[in-house]
């Protein structure tokens, strides 16, 4: 019962840790944090067993839902043949990057500078500088450079204001009262 309670109340501090400043939450963990890091939704779980292999860079956006995942659990049933069987390997992100809802960051993979990963993407091998991926497994789609023209044609250009504007002008924009 003592056990049930700890893990409550673990649990209700990490929220309302995670909730005043989800940086300092991700590097309470281990997280290597290398400069601003944005959290749309964060939880310990989201950085599986070894948070301490996870480097993020500086201007990296990391979305509801991301999975970083540093070992691979398959080897756990393959013991009996193997028993000293492990893959574990850190996971590096880069500086701007873009981490779509969903996505899963498997072992070992290096995400480059200026990239994004598409939501629900699984990203099971490196990406390039200047990327954009996305799918299961993740391939690339485009290049950033390619994905920032198209947008500019696509743009509502609303993306300087905040909060209630932003939210007033997009109602207004498509006609909602």
């Amino acid at each position: 019962m003592k056990s049930m309670w700890s893990g409550l109340w673990q649990s209700i501090r990490d929220r309302r840790d995670a909730a005043r400043d989800p940086e300092a939450f991700a590097a309470s963990l281990g997280v290597q944090i290398r400069g601003r890091v944005r959290f749309y939704g964060i939880d310990r779980g989201m950085f599986g067993s070894e948070p301490w292999l996870i480097s993020l860079g500086d201007n990296v956006y990391v979305t509801a839902g991301v999975r970083f995942i540093t070992h691979d659990g398959g080897t756990l049933i393959l013991r009996k043949e193997v028993s000293d069987l492990e893959w574990t390997a850190p996971i590096f992100v880069g500086d701007d990057v873009y981490l779509g809802v969903n996505s899963l960051i498997l072992p070992g993979v290096s995400i480059g500078n200026r990239c994004i990963v598409a939501a629900g993407a699984v990203v099971s091998n490196d990406v390039a500088d200047n990327t954009v991926v996305g799918g299961v497994p993740a391939r690339v789609i485009t290049s950033v450079d390619h994905y920032l023209e198209k947008m500019k044609t696509k743009s509502l250009k609303l993306g300087h204001l905040c909060g209630a504007e932003k939210e007033r002008c997009l109602k207004l924009h498509f006609g909602i009262k």
